[in-house]
């Protein structure tokens, strides 16, 4: 309530607002308040997603020398090179027929503010109930998106008795019935799993017989140890099984950890141009543009392979040899791809967090953080996310701590 001349009046605000659950960042700071780390250790941390290798000098340079298109607006749309680097450099990457730069493809400030606002797009409130699935433990995005959309969130969770798969049968059908839209995210967060063809296929079916949209998060799509095999897109899948024109099937890419501009704010949403059409008039009024030096920069970036070929290296250097160190102290495989250990813990996962960052002052965040409960069971309970993106120097330290934590509760 607020007073003006005297008079009392109620500020409204959006109460699905009030829906909305602290952010697993803010909850990590509200654990550790009032703790002091032990000052014999430097901090390391590894509780975010940020990539910490230097950004290509190449992108740096082309951003400086097109500061000049400041001075203009920027379309909604982008400008064509963009999108046709874009097009071309997901023919390349995913094996597909050409893609059309102007009505399959559009610009985003990050994949983040496209994930979010598309569920405002797509979600229809005239209809009863509408629901969005997402994948648990998850993306927190995914489920802010579909509450402020009107929807209801259903969770599928992915646990380790079958390798962290989406299990569509946890879904019944009467929730596919009212399922507007899914998100999936492939390469995984947290868990690093990457979808196999024969379940893209299955959730195809579904799709096609539903009429939900899927929104594929591919963000981590170009962090992989194997350069013969990397892996599996939801287009390329969509091309292999015959699909034409991508119906219902809307991709979401980014530059931030693909080539380390995650202060860019760059990326790309792909896929079924009808959407996309609807798509491009919500983001005309939402007012996402894409600043212009910012797509001449991602421009040369889409266009160059070297300086990922590169950050690949130095993650595979890293994980493989973070991998062998953990071998014997915690339960610890290789993920399919992107820049996380998903790691059982020997404890529980919050009080082993905070353990970890009052004695060792190392952070990384508990999976408990990143999913909810749901079906009886929170499966991030009992696992940590250690995200890799330190020097290898820093990750090995942490990881010698994070071993010493363990010998001193065995």
């Amino acid at each position: 309530m607020k007073v003006y001349g005297g008079t009392t009046a109620h500020i409204g605000m959006n109460p699905k607002l009030n829906q909305l659950q602290p952010y697993p960042f803010q909850k990590l700071r509200d654990l550790f308040e009032g703790i002091t780390p032990n000052p014999a250790y430097t901090p390391i941390s590894l509780q975010i997603g940020e990539p910490k290798h230097p950004t290509p000098h190449f992108i740096c340079q082309t951003l400086a020398d097109n500061l000049d298109a400041m001075a203009r607006y920027p379309t909604t749309l982008g400008i064509k090179s963009l999108r046709s680097s874009i097009a071309a450099w997901l023919t390349r990457r995913y094996g597909l027929p050409a893609i059309n730069p102007d009505t399959e493809v559009i610009p985003v400030n990050g994949s983040r503010e496209a994930l979010f606002s598309f569920a405002q797009a797509v979600i229809d409130t005239s209809m009863p109930g509408p629901v969005v699935i997402c994948p648990n433990p998850f993306y927190q995005i995914y489920e802010g998106a579909a509450l402020l959309a009107g929807a209801e969130t259903y969770f599928i969770n992915t646990l380790p008795d079958s390798q962290f798969k989406l299990d569509f049968a946890q879904v019944p059908d009467e929730i596919w019935l009212r399922t507007q839209l899914i998100y999936v995210c492939s390469p995984n967060n947290p868990t690093g799993r990457v979808m196999s063809l024969a379940e893209w296929q299955q959730l195809f079916a579904l799709s096609d017989r539903y009429g939900f949209v899927i929104a594929a998060d591919e963000c981590y799509s170009e962090i992989y140890f194997d350069e013969a095999q990397p892996p599996l897109g939801a287009l390329e899948a969509a091309h292999r099984s015959g699909r034409r024109g991508f119906p219902r099937l809307v991709v979401f890419s980014s530059l931030s950890k693909r080539s380390n501009v995650p202060g860019m704010r760059s990326g790309f949403v792909a896929g079924d141009a009808a959407i996309l059409e609807k798509f491009l008039l919500y983001r005309t009024y939402h007012g996402s543009t894409m600043n212009p030096a910012v797509q001449a920069a991602s421009a040369a970036a889409w266009n160059d392979e070297t300086h990922v070929v590169e950050n690949r290296q130095q993650y595979s250097e890293k994980f493989n040899t973070i991998v062998a160190l953990l071998t014997g102290s915690l339960p610890v495989t290789m993920p399919d791809a992107a820049f996380y250990l998903w790691v059982r813990t020997p404890m529980n996962d919050v009080e082993f967090t905070k353990q970890l960052y009052q004695e060792y002052h190392v952070t990384i965040l508990p999976g408990s953080y990143l999913a909810r409960e749901a079906h009886g069971v929170n499966p991030g309970e009992n696992f940590v996310r250690i995200a890799l993106v330190a020097s290898l120097a820093e990750c090995v330290e942490a990881i010698d701590r994070i071993k010493s934590l363990i010998a001193r509760q065995a």
